[in-house]
């Protein structure tokens, strides 16, 4: 698997590519349709992020090599390309990668820190939150 910084990177050449925030936002919403859904047990409150606008949910699991796999869903499309996003960047990585790498310059480079609304921003800080939280977890 890439590294995180390569995935990043990835990401980053598909954004430019786009060009505008309009085809962007096209995208991402694009990325959520293409995660897994969640089962009904995994959509309830032990799995529901805190701080976010829409409904969110995140499972962790520790992989047998000691990575972390997330999987997501939200009621909202937008969200669900947003989780596409976190789930490129840190599903597959060690504790350490994670909590080594610096969400708000990611979001920074793919230029979402700047097209998002406050709360979106708010929800992708508290997705981020609850990834890291987990990962430390498990270091």
């Amino acid at each position: 698997m890439a590294a995180i910084d390569d995935a990043l990177t990835e990401l980053k050449d598909e954004f430019d590519f786009l060009g505008d925030w309009e085809e962007r936002y096209r995208y991402v919403i694009e990325m959520g349709r293409g995660l897994a859904p969640l089962s009904a047990a995994e959509q309830t409150e032990p799995y529901k992020v805190r701080g976010c606008a829409s409904q969110v949910w995140l499972v962790t699991e520790a992989g047998p090599d000691g990575t972390l796999t997330f999987r997501g869903d939200s009621d909202a499309h937008i969200v669900r390309g947003l989780i596409a996003i976190l789930l490129r960047l840190y599903s597959g990585r060690t504790p350490a990668e994670i909590l080594s790498f610096d969400a708000k310059a990611a979001f920074e480079a793919l230029g979402l820190t700047g097209a998002l609304s406050s709360q979106r921003s708010n929800g992708l800080a508290s997705m981020v939150g609850r990834i890291r939280r987990d990962a430390q977890a498990v270091a």
